[in-house]
């Protein structure tokens, strides 16, 4: 069936302006543009448009949602997104209910109690909760997914980096940013007899690894700024590709190297100024105002300085090289990782986005695939 923007605009229960704008941006174009320039609309647009006002009312801007409707996705696992989503809304509510009537039943307004108060403060902050936990994940997959598909090293980054830990004398471990856990879904080494700590400042985080992993792990949040374990107390410490997200890397290095023991190890990955390299210049191709990184995280912490910051703190510091390269043959993929990363190409890309798809194919085809330079390693540091 097809519906003019008015019939459109009243069986979804939105305003003619609504639907008007969504066209205007491109985020919901007609599937057919009459030779009257009547405005045509189908039941798949009614799809689309009801993910588009779902994710919205759970707190995602404009930007965000462009790539999340353009991309090809089936029913059942726009709903079964779209569900993950609202089942972190409804925990979150609950628990907020849950505090306010412990609040009331013990309420003696003329002694406060301001603890649970700020507490109740902090998590009514749902929508950004919900939001940031699930584009920090699902960022964070399409990355890894990238690199799983289309490195040309088959062993993987993350196989590659447990090989490079030293687990014989390890009985207490911490990792610094754990992420979505990935690093110990394949473990080795038998975990039985040692403290394993994964931490990440994200609470969402945290708790995604914890139902993912389960009782073997200790998963808490944490900054790595201000760690609340004694001096001495790690065999070794990990943190993969996180120093560079650290307000002060000098305290966050300086609390690793406090709390880790005196024959202990800190194992710290990063990359180089060449990493990825190919990405940004083909974006920048496109349009020259995209940036897709805040900061060249590399100038804070990367390979070209980062074994002279760790010399103030460690004796010695050792860089292992991590040979790789991907060939990428792809679109989607490229284009996917493109857009989970941290800069503004949501803002600018979004709005073009099949515009830019048609522009990373084109690339692909007259290539026949595209080259990716990676330059990433690990620093092993003793103190």
């Amino acid at each position: 069936m097809r519906y003019s923007t008015g019939q459109f605009a009243k069986l979804a229960n939105v305003t003619e302006r609504t639907i008007r704008y969504y066209d205007k941006i491109g985020l919901l174009k007609p599937s057919f543009v009459m030779e009257n320039g009547y405005r045509m609309y189908t039941q798949e647009d009614l799809l689309k448009l009801q993910k588009i006002l779902s994710l919205k009312h759970l707190g995602f801007s404009l930007e965000e949602i462009y790539p999340m409707v353009s991309k090809e996705q089936n029913i059942k696992d726009s709903f079964k997104m779209q569900i993950d989503l609202l089942g972190h809304q409804i925990s979150y509510l609950q628990s907020i209910k849950d505090s306010m009537n412990l609040l009331i039943s013990d309420l003696d307004e003329k002694n406060l109690n301001w603890d649970q108060i700020i507490q109740l403060i902090r998590m009514s902050n749902i929508e950004s909760n919900i939001v940031e936990q699930y584009k920090n994940s699902n960022n964070l997959n399409v990355r890894i997914s990238l690199h799983d598909r289309f490195s040309k090293n088959k062993i993987g980054w993350f196989p590659w980096l447990y090989d490079q830990i030293d687990f014989s004398g390890v009985t207490r471990l911490l990792e610094i940013g754990c992420g979505n856990g990935k690093l110990w879904e394949n473990q080795k080494v038998d975990l039985r007899n040692r403290e394993i700590f994964l931490s990440d400042v994200s609470e969402g985080m945290v708790q995604e690894v914890r139902r993912k992993l389960g009782k073997d792990f200790n998963c808490i949040a944490l900054d790595c700024q201000s760690i609340p374990f004694k001096d001495g107390y790690f065999d070794a410490v990990i943190a993969n590709h996180v120093l560079f997200y650290v307000q002060n890397i000098e305290k966050g290095i300086s609390e690793i190297q406090r709390v880790l023991h005196a024959d202990g190890r800190f194992y710290c990955s990063t990359y180089g100024k060449e990493h990825m390299k190919e990405i940004t210049e083909l974006v920048q191709e496109f349009d020259s105002t995209v940036e897709l990184s805040q900061n060249k995280l590399y100038e804070i912490f990367g390979l070209e300085n980062g074994k002279n910051v760790l010399e103030k703190y460690f004796s010695r510091v050792e860089w292992i090289p991590f040979e790789d390269a991907l060939i990428v043959n792809e679109e989607e993929p490229l284009v996917d990782y493109i857009m989970s990363c941290h800069g503004n190409q949501n803002e600018i890309l979004g709005p073009r986005l099949n515009e830019f798809k048609s522009y990373v194919k084109k690339k692909i085809e007259e290539n026949g695939e595209l080259h990716i330079t990676k330059q990433a390693g690990l620093f092993v540091c003793e103190k």
